[in-house]
């Protein structure tokens, strides 16, 4: 039972909001706050370019055809099937809901889960290391121009030039420098993940904390029922499940072997709470975000608990297959 119980993050994202619902920062506070939040998520990024070793991306670069397919998963069925949910808005879902989960279809894979679920499930660990952290480059340029693309699409509104120019100057300058400094400081940084993981779960949290801050001083828990919540999950786990099997027998069927599976149903399934929500808080600048982040926060931990089963049953079919094999080469004449 334990893999299905919430872990030690979300359990704080979820304090983090009744934080928020209960003492929201407001007024001069939140401009205060709002700064050293933009400076927390710089500095985020910044540790993402510094970890990032040039080898592990020339390595990885090399098996071109799997890291296509999990961008066109990640950038092009996600999306697409994020329009085809609209139907159900405004009648099944609250449209602010809606947008929310339409966001979460344009964000990049994950890199930590992704590839700690590759590494268990027994798949190709240098590829997902390289197809997530792809993922979340192209993210950066990727994600504000669909935002744009689809929420405009849908009569939504959009993002002006300038959120792109925020993306790039908030996000992607400081990932771009820590890149330059890699060489210097990368292995410091890898060696003391540790001591500098409050510096990204603390970062995110910080801009729930805003977020729902300023989503609860503006009415969030009067606009939205338990209801809508659980329609929301339930949107959610039908999301993944359809993305999973699309992945996994997917990969069978163009030709890519089990290790590549594997790689590719984790990868091509996995939306980042990490990216996504310093994302919102520059593409949506100015507006209430709440309902923006709440759908992503809720994919977060049904994707963990998803992909933490079939992992683990990925490891077990990978057990029974070598001691099968042994078995057999025990067993065949000399």
């Amino acid at each position: 039972m334990r893999r299905f119980l919430p872990d030690t993050f979300t359990i704080l994202l979820v304090l983090t909001v009744a934080l928020a619902s209960v003492l929201p920062v407001h007024g001069v506070g939140a401009d205060y706050f709002g700064i050293a939040t933009d400076v927390a998520v710089g500095l985020l990024f910044f540790l993402h370019g510094a970890r990032l070793s040039r080898d592990v991306v020339v390595a990885g670069m090399l098996h071109w055809r799997l890291h296509l397919v999990i961008l066109l998963v990640t950038f092009g069925v996600f999306p697409l099937l994020g329009l085809a949910l609209g139907v159900l808005s405004p009648t099944f879902i609250p449209q602010p809901l809606y947008l929310g989960i339409l966001f979460l279809c344009v964000l990049p894979s994950t890199v930590q889960s992704s590839i700690a679920f590759t590494s268990i499930a027994g798949g190709n660990v240098p590829a997902a290391i390289c197809s997530a952290s792809a993922s979340n480059i192209f993210g950066m340029f990727l994600t504000p121009l669909l935002v744009g693309l689809l929420f405009s699409a849908g009569g939504h509104g959009g993002f002006s030039w300038d959120a792109l120019e925020q993306i790039l100057m908030q996000l992607l300058a400081p990932f771009v420098a820590g890149q330059l400094l890699q060489p210097w400081i990368g292995d410091w940084i890898r060696a003391k993940k540790k001591i500098l993981m409050p510096v990204d779960r603390g970062s995110i949290l910080m801009v729930v904390y805003s977020a729902f801050s300023a989503a609860v001083v503006a009415g969030l828990w009067h606009t939205f029922s338990i209801g809508d919540i659980a329609a929301v999950i339930v949107v959610d786990m039908i999301l993944l499940a359809a993305v999973l099997v699309l992945t996994m027998f997917g990969s069978r069927l163009l030709g890519f072997d089990k290790a590549d599976e594997i790689t590719i149903t984790f990868c091509g399934s996995k939306k980042s709470l990490a990216s996504g929500v310093p994302m919102a808080n520059v593409i949506f600048a100015g507006q209430s975000i709440g309902a923006i982040v709440l759908p992503v926060m809720l994919f977060h931990q049904v994707q963990l608990m998803a992909c933490a089963v079939i992992a683990q049953k990925y490891a077990a079919a990978a057990a029974r297959r070598a001691s099968a094999k042994e078995i057999e080469q025990a067993v065949s004449p000399a």
